[in-house]
């Protein structure tokens, strides 16, 4: 079972940051992130999980990074 989440992506501009400091938009895998259509993946990869029973599968973002 998968549910996907709300499809408002976070920027990494919307968290607060310690010590005032601010991610860096220039940065390669911030940069990389903005270009993937992840709304693309997400469908293909909650079609791996037909079922609506059972525990419900990670979040896309989250399975790629284990």
């Amino acid at each position: 079972m998968y549910r996907p989440l709300n499809k408002l992506q976070h920027s990494f501009f919307d968290f607060n940051q310690p010590l005032g400091m601010r991610m860096n938009p220039k940065n390669r895998w911030i940069r990389l992130a903005d270009r993937i259509p992840w709304d693309v993946f997400e469908e293909k990869y909650a079609e791996l999980f037909p079922s609506n029973t059972g525990n419900v599968a990670k979040p896309l973002r989250m399975a790629l990074v284990y």
